[in-house]
């Protein structure tokens, strides 16, 4: 029994030669397999030329650029880089000149001051909170609220005043704050009153935080500078605040001098509105490239690093 509908006839359709056909996959664009010796240089090799994987090429050859053209390279991010142990990675990024400056948040600070005291961070909120303890551990919060005080009277910036103070600590060779300070490069916290666990104190002042956030904030748009003409500005999971901080840094630039001809990089485990038009749509429309990499930070940041250090003959800057 024949259906009642009327089929169209494909008989009628016309074709043409494969050679005759636009393709956008070629021989030359696939994947090699790993040799059992190939390294992070081989692996990088390896890629393909589809989707993601030029672009990861194409920031790691960015930020080597940008190093070796003296141009400024701002890796922004959120606390969750330290919460999730990438400090050493970063810290070794700073020696080798791949990092001149950090921008990141307060909640940093809180993370990065835990382990450099205390070699422990990230409470179990989970349990703590029904019981009326989350955030009341008293010994980190009370020195962050003391260097709060500290860095507005000697008027330093805030991470400034926390690389300084951690020098001292038990493990401050895993701190980010600390190193920085040691090597020069400019770490800004970018506060957001109300979001981090210091606050919940009475020792915490306002205008402390206020006082020392602005002048960070000044510190970074003075350094954001360098990244005319081939400089790198990486957002590293950061969905909200710094997106919007390197919004109005960059505007600043536009508004007093020359900002143009760099990279934006957003590397997220979800690519977020506000960190895709900031640094990857806003940077493009500056006349620079903007690229977006999604993947998990603490596969993907080690992954860039090791790919910048593979082949580096410039030795690290000694932190003795």
């Amino acid at each position: 029994m024949a259906s009642r509908y009327p089929e169209f006839d494909l008989d009628l359709i016309s074709t043409f030669p494969m050679a005759e056909r636009v393709n956008k996959v070629h021989l030359k664009d696939l994947a090699r397999p790993a040799p059992p010796d190939g390294g992070i240089s081989g692996f990088l090799d390896s890629l393909g030329g589809q989707l993601a994987a030029p672009l990861l090429k194409e920031a790691v050859s960015a930020i080597r650029s940008a190093r070796e053209g003296g141009r400024a390279i701002v890796f922004a991010t959120g606390a969750h880089t330290i919460k999730i142990g990438l400090a050493p990675v970063l810290i070794d990024l700073m020696r080798r000149g791949f990092i001149t400056a950090v921008a990141t948040n307060g909640a940093c600070v809180i993370h990065d001051l835990e382990l450099a005291r205390f070699g422990a961070t990230s409470e179990d909120v989970f349990n703590t909170l029904p019981q009326g303890r989350f955030g009341m551990a008293e010994e980190a919060n009370r020195e962050i609220n003391a260097i709060a005080v500290t860095a507005r009277e000697q008027g330093l910036g805030y991470g400034e005043a926390v690389g300084l103070a951690l020098n001292d600590a038990r493990y401050a060779d895993i701190s980010l704050f600390a190193n920085a300070y040691r090597l020069g490069i400019p770490v800004t916290v970018h506060v957001a009153i109300g979001t981090d666990i210091n606050v919940m104190r009475s020792d915490a002042v306002g205008a402390d935080f206020g006082d020392i956030s602005l002048r960070d904030f000044r510190i970074l748009v003075e350094h954001m500078r360098g990244l005319n003409r081939g400089g790198v500005l990486l957002n590293v999971g950061s969905a909200v605040v710094l997106p919007e901080v390197l919004l109005k840094a960059m505007s600043i630039l536009r508004n007093t001098t020359e900002l143009a001809d760099f990279t934006g990089i957003n590397l997220d485990f979800v690519q977020q509105y506000r960190s895709g038009q900031q640094i990857v749509t806003r940077v493009g429309a500056l006349g620079g490239r903007g690229i977006a990499l999604t993947g998990h930070n603490e596969i993907m940041v080690p992954l860039i690093a090791w790919a910048l250090a593979a082949g580096d003959n410039r030795p690290p800057k000694d932190l003795s």
